[in-house]
């Protein structure tokens, strides 16, 4: 983003605060405009001749472009992996806590991996309630990974949509 001074064109295409066009108008005049309005000039698009400048509250200008930059830093990170704990023995209402926190978590756009301890030969009741639970979050969530049985935990991972 191109701001007051900084701008080198001698010619732009100028509007005002309200978004009035005031037609083709030199860099002086511009500049001058906009010190009198207590206003920034902005530069819209270096791309055409002249160019399209607009005045802006001062201070606005600056605080867009750092919220965009935030936006797109933001969006650059990779998802989040959260980690869920349940137990083969898990209680209806504990069940449905569980779910509810995870359908939360891939709301936010965060990845949930399940994990249900096992002790001795739950496995099979482990794999039917990581079942159940993937069936729950269908809407919500993608399965990323089978569901993994190993030693003492059954795991699986959910994706957000």
């Amino acid at each position: 983003m191109i701001l007051n001074e900084k701008i080198k064109a001698s010619e732009l295409q100028l509007t005002g605060l309200d978004g009035e066009n005031l037609g083709l108008v030199s860099r002086e005049e511009a500049l001058n405009l906009a010190r009198q309005l207590k206003a920034d000039l902005v530069c819209t698009s270096l791309y055409s001749s002249p160019p399209p400048c607009k005045l802006v509250a001062r201070g606005t200008a600056k605080r867009e472009a750092d919220k965009e930059k935030q936006e797109a830093r933001k969006q650059a990170q990779p998802p989040k992996l959260k980690e869920i704990r349940l137990t083969p023995q898990i209680e209806e209402h504990d069940y449905e806590t569980k779910r509810r926190q995870a359908e939360k978590l891939l709301a936010s756009g965060d990845a949930v991996q399940l994990v249900v301890k096992i002790q001795g030969k739950e496995g099979q009741r482990a794999k039917s309630l990581l079942e159940q639970l993937l069936k729950d979050l269908a809407e919500a969530g993608k399965q990323e990974t089978g569901i993994q049985l190993s030693g003492k935990q059954a795991a699986v991972r959910v994706n957000p949509l």
